[in-house]
């Protein structure tokens, strides 16, 4: 038997069950699809539009929901200036909506509750989507993984998952949560931050960064320059 893992990806029709606000400019989108294999916390999906002159345009976005295999997927899509896959998701994308998906792809970027802890995240802006997945999952299967989310963002607005994080922070024994308004308090992630979120973590097993690339770059920086081997950080990076 051929296993799933090994198979070429294919577009796969899905149906759009669910949108949501999340922040001023991200919305949350849930989808049913029958994709072949399973997903893992970390992974993300590619995303096709077809117009109907033949127009098609691609986007990768991150998977937000935990691998629960129920069918379904929840991405979190960001409205941005002249985004034409945003712009149709943020003003024309309706509940029942047929919208082609090709995944889960990704096999660097993940966590199973097998890899353990203690798990350092730190997310800048919308690069908080693939760790909510992972702290879901760990939730759920692993509670026991000390976990701590450093996450950055420029105002409090634009905190994505406000609420939940703020409840796991205050509900989960083993979870921590430091929020940094760089707008607010005109401070970026430096290696004081970085101290004191090891200070409180303990060295971690693994550590998953992810954002723009600026964000990654520093923090992957600090890092190493606090003696996490580099082994142990696992980085995933958008913008040019």
């Amino acid at each position: 038997m051929i296993d799933p893992a090994a198979r070429p990806l294919v577009w796969q029709n899905a149906t759009l069950t669910a949108i949501r606000p999340v922040t001023t400019r991200v919305k949350s989108y849930r989808f049913q699809v029958g994709f072949d294999r399973p997903a893992l916390a970390g992974q993300h999906v590619d995303l096709r539009l077809t117009a109907p002159d033949g127009y098609q345009a691609q986007r990768s976005y991150s998977i937000a929901s935990a691998p629960d295999g129920d069918g379904t997927v929840e991405l979190m899509i960001e409205s941005l200036p002249d985004g034409e896959v945003s712009g149709f998701f943020d003003a024309v994308a309706a509940v029942g909506d047929t919208i082609e998906l090709r995944g889960p792809i990704g096999g660097a970027f993940v966590w199973r509750p097998e890899d353990g802890g203690p798990l350092l995240l730190a997310g800048g802006g919308s690069g908080v989507v693939p760790l909510l997945s992972m702290l879901r999952h760990r939730a759920v299967a692993a509670p026991e993984v000390p976990a701590l989310l450093l996450y950055s963002v420029r105002d409090a607005t634009e905190v994505i998952a406000a609420q939940e994080l703020a409840a796991r922070a205050r509900d989960e024994a083993n979870f921590q949560l430091m929020l940094n308004l760089t707008r607010a308090g005109g401070r970026r992630i430096d290696a004081a931050m970085v101290d004191e979120a090891l200070d409180r973590l303990g060295p971690p097993r693994h550590a998953y960064l992810c954002g723009g690339n600026p964000f990654v770059g520093t923090v992957a920086d600090l890092l190493l320059d606090a003696g996490i081997d580099p082994v142990r950080i696992h980085t995933e990076r958008f913008g040019g």
